[in-house]
């Protein structure tokens, strides 16, 4: 029997780490990867979609991450998936203030390429 790969929607508004993340999680991590340029068009590709998680910048214009993550939350079909953040915020109170909006956790900017699709199957309790 054949499962379907682990699919993962990145939300970010950086065409580069979109890129990265993507080829990160899909040639490290074996991940179906999708990817959004803003929060907008994350949140409907998301409901298409239907991913295990969503990878989801902190920081960005019009809708930001924890916008993001709410209407997220306040969609039946989503409302459990995973979210974890991508931030360039390092500081512990900036990481305590994210994880305290429910994100299942936070991965700091810059992140190794290498490393991203470990970091995530860790932070959600994926086999590797």
């Amino acid at each position: 029997m054949t499962t379907r790969p682990r699919c993962v929607v990145v939300i970010d508004d950086d065409p580069s780490i979109r890129e990265v993340a993507e080829l990160s999680l899909s040639a490290v991590g074996g991940y179906e990867t999708h990817s959004a340029g803003d929060g907008t068009e994350g949140v409907a590709l998301a409901r298409r979609v239907r991913p295990d998680a969503v990878l989801l910048d902190v920081m960005m214009p019009t809708l930001d991450g924890p916008t993001v993550l709410a209407r997220l939350r306040a969609v039946d079909v989503l409302r459990d998936v995973p979210v974890v953040f991508l931030t360039a915020k390092v500081g512990a109170q900036d990481i305590a203030a994210l994880d305290g909006l429910g994100a299942a956790a936070v991965i700091t900017k810059p992140f190794d390429p290498l490393e991203l699709a470990h970091r995530l199957a860790a932070a959600l309790g994926w086999d590797t």
